[in-house]
């Protein structure tokens, strides 16, 4: 059975190869079916988004279809980026490196430590079961010396305290241990398995 994984970007496909790559489904992106759909993001929460792009790839593909919606929430900016993250630098042709320079400016007068966690939100959407949702969190805080050479987004400057390192310079194997990402894509497992039955 295939897993549409509806998602353009090559970080996160990578990452979600790696955590679905223990169940038996066939893993498939939406460029090995030829579509090139965007989806407007205008929902203001991370489970409307989510679910605008499983329903928009599985309309268009017919397959189960697993989406995710993600945001940096930092505490002393009130929650943003948040649901925004993406699209913090509304330019066009922004870069990740464009969206952590001006999460930096805006931070610099703040107190420290600049505390937040990323959220991620799965939706999976089957044939005539609609669409259920899964969530996950990583908690840890903003740092000023990007590191790290993996992940992507705002993963070189989001640091995990307990671990001493960035997202960006866990291993995959670390990352999809502990991520926001991991635990949703891990909470929707078992769903996805049941849709097998």
């Amino acid at each position: 059975m295939k897993l549409l994984i509806a998602t353009t970007n090559k970080g996160k496909c990578t990452e979600l190869r790696d955590l679905l790559k223990e169940i038996p489904f066939e893993i498939i992106t939406p460029r090995d079916l030829g579509i090139t759909l965007e989806v407007e993001e205008n929902g203001d929460t991370y489970d409307i988004n989510a679910c605008l792009k499983a329903q928009a790839f599985h309309d268009a593909s017919g397959f189960i279809t697993l989406a995710d919606d993600t945001g940096l929430e930092v505490d002393a900016l009130g929650g943003r980026p948040g649901v925004r993250s993406a699209r913090y630098v509304e330019a066009p042709g922004a870069t990740d490196a464009d969206r952590r320079a001006k999460l930096l400016r805006e931070l610099k007068d703040r107190p420290r430590p600049w505390t937040a966690h990323f959220h991620c939100t799965v939706a999976v959407a089957a044939p005539g079961t609609g669409i259920q949702l899964f969530g996950g969190d990583v908690y840890g805080e903003i740092v000023t010396e990007e590191s790290g050479e993996f992940g992507f987004g705002y993963d070189r400057q989001f640091q995990i305290p307990e671990m001493g390192k960035t997202l960006a310079a866990c291993t995959m194997e670390e990352k999809n241990l502990i991520s926001h990402r991991a635990l949703a894509v891990k909470a929707a497992i078992p769903y996805l398995l049941s849709l097998l039955e």
